[in-house]
């Protein structure tokens, strides 16, 4: 194999790799925010250990979110 194309190609999958890390942090930060500035009263894990359906979606979106956040960065 040639040398500059194994560098080329390891050194994008080092940079996707940043993208991915900073995404993830990014996206926990956003939903960190949103779950302690947005709604400060409401504690969506006690909310979904009493069956309350519509705080699982919420929060199950919110991480289908973040996944979709950082699927963008293996692409």
């Amino acid at each position: 194999m040639n040398h500059a194309i194994l560098t080329a190609n390891l050194w994008t999958m080092g940079l996707n790799l940043l993208y991915a890390v900073v995404a993830m942090l990014i996206g926990l930060m956003a939903l960190k925010f949103l779950d302690r500035w947005v709604f400060p009263e409401i504690n969506f894990i006690s909310e979904i250990k009493r069956g309350n359906i519509a705080a699982a979606i919420f929060a199950g979106m919110s991480l289908l979110f973040l996944a979709l956040v950082l699927s963008s960065a293996v692409r």
